[in-house]
Protein backbone atom coordinates (compact mmCIF):
# COMPACT_ATOMS: atom_id res chain seq x y z
CA UNK A 1 0.00 0.00 0.00
CA UNK A 2 1.40 3.71 -0.96
CA UNK A 3 1.50 6.39 1.37
CA UNK A 4 1.85 10.18 1.01
CA UNK A 5 2.64 13.05 3.22
CA UNK A 6 3.37 16.65 2.63
CA UNK A 7 4.59 19.35 4.23
CA UNK A 8 5.92 23.13 3.46
CA UNK A 9 8.72 25.56 4.90
CA UNK A 10 8.41 29.15 3.87
CA UNK A 11 11.99 30.12 3.15
CA UNK A 12 11.20 33.67 3.21
CA UNK A 13 10.53 33.38 7.13
CA UNK A 14 12.85 30.41 7.95
CA UNK A 15 10.22 29.06 9.42
CA UNK A 16 7.34 25.96 8.53
CA UNK A 17 4.22 27.32 6.95
CA UNK A 18 1.52 27.16 9.40
CA UNK A 19 -1.89 27.18 7.66
CA UNK A 20 -1.22 26.91 4.49
CA UNK A 21 -4.65 25.05 2.19
CA UNK A 22 -3.54 21.99 0.14
CA UNK A 23 -6.41 20.80 -2.21
CA UNK A 24 -5.62 16.73 -2.74
CA UNK A 25 -6.59 14.96 -5.72
CA UNK A 26 -6.26 12.20 -8.20
CA UNK A 27 -6.59 12.56 -12.04
CA UNK A 28 -5.72 8.81 -12.60
CA UNK A 29 -6.82 6.46 -13.16
CA UNK A 30 -10.91 7.08 -11.33
CA UNK A 31 -10.67 10.84 -10.33
CA UNK A 32 -11.58 11.58 -6.85
CA UNK A 33 -10.98 14.76 -5.20
CA UNK A 34 -9.67 14.17 -2.01
CA UNK A 35 -10.85 17.83 -0.32
CA UNK A 36 -8.86 21.01 1.68
CA UNK A 37 -6.24 20.43 3.99
CA UNK A 38 -4.36 22.98 6.32
CA UNK A 39 -1.04 22.77 7.58
CA UNK A 40 -0.44 22.71 11.32
CA UNK A 41 2.49 24.43 13.20
CA UNK A 42 4.74 22.22 11.91
CA UNK A 43 3.96 22.94 8.38
CA UNK A 44 2.50 19.43 8.13
CA UNK A 45 -0.57 17.43 7.73
CA UNK A 46 -1.13 15.54 10.42
CA UNK A 47 -4.40 13.91 9.09
CA UNK A 48 -4.01 11.03 6.53
CA UNK A 49 -4.05 11.83 3.36
CA UNK A 50 -5.90 9.43 1.72
CA UNK A 51 -7.02 5.55 3.10
CA UNK A 52 -5.44 2.12 2.28
CA UNK A 53 -8.66 1.81 0.09
CA UNK A 54 -8.06 4.94 -1.73
CA UNK A 55 -3.77 4.65 -2.66
CA UNK A 56 -4.18 3.60 -6.00
CA UNK A 57 -1.14 3.39 -8.70
CA UNK A 58 -1.97 6.43 -10.72
CA UNK A 59 -1.61 10.41 -11.62
CA UNK A 60 -1.96 12.61 -8.30
CA UNK A 61 -2.32 16.65 -7.79
CA UNK A 62 -1.87 18.67 -4.75
CA UNK A 63 -2.20 21.91 -5.23
CA UNK A 64 -0.62 24.48 -2.68
CA UNK A 65 -2.34 27.36 -1.93
CA UNK A 66 0.32 30.21 -1.72
CA UNK A 67 -0.41 33.43 -2.43
CA UNK A 68 -3.26 33.06 0.14
CA UNK A 69 -0.99 31.81 2.83
CA UNK A 70 1.48 34.66 1.85
CA UNK A 71 -1.24 37.42 2.25
CA UNK A 72 -1.87 35.87 5.60
CA UNK A 73 1.43 36.43 6.49
CA UNK A 74 1.57 40.26 6.00
CA UNK A 75 3.50 39.44 2.87
CA UNK A 76 2.72 42.26 0.18
CA UNK A 77 1.23 40.93 -3.24
CA UNK A 78 0.28 42.23 -5.85
CA UNK A 79 -3.19 41.89 -7.63
CA UNK A 80 -2.05 38.76 -9.70
CA UNK A 81 0.88 37.58 -7.62
CA UNK A 82 3.25 35.48 -9.44
CA UNK A 83 2.26 32.91 -7.19
CA UNK A 84 -0.87 32.26 -6.47
CA UNK A 85 -2.00 28.37 -6.32
CA UNK A 86 1.13 26.33 -7.04
CA UNK A 87 0.13 22.21 -8.37
CA UNK A 88 2.80 19.76 -8.18
CA UNK A 89 1.30 16.25 -10.82
CA UNK A 90 2.79 13.48 -9.61
CA UNK A 91 2.50 9.62 -9.87
CA UNK A 92 2.24 6.70 -7.53
CA UNK A 93 3.82 3.38 -9.23
CA UNK A 94 4.63 1.14 -6.27
CA UNK A 95 3.44 0.34 -2.66
CA UNK A 96 6.15 2.83 -0.66
CA UNK A 97 6.23 5.76 0.84
CA UNK A 98 5.40 9.18 -1.13
CA UNK A 99 6.23 12.35 0.60
CA UNK A 100 6.18 15.98 -1.15
CA UNK A 101 7.50 19.12 -0.10
CA UNK A 102 7.40 22.29 -1.07
CA UNK A 103 9.91 24.89 -0.03
CA UNK A 104 8.00 28.52 -0.41
CA UNK A 105 8.17 31.72 -0.64
CA UNK A 106 7.00 34.74 -2.59
CA UNK A 107 8.98 34.62 -6.05
CA UNK A 108 9.71 31.16 -6.06
CA UNK A 109 9.23 26.87 -4.79
CA UNK A 110 10.58 23.74 -5.02
CA UNK A 111 10.19 20.24 -4.44
CA UNK A 112 11.33 17.13 -4.24
CA UNK A 113 10.39 13.45 -3.69
CA UNK A 114 11.06 13.27 0.09
CA UNK A 115 11.82 10.24 2.39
Amino acid sequence: MATLSTHVLDTASGAPARGLKIKLKRLEPHTKDFGVFTTNADGRITQKLMSEDDALFGVYEIVFQAGEYLRSRGAELPSYPFLDEIPIRFGISDDSHYHVPLLLSPYGYSTYRGS
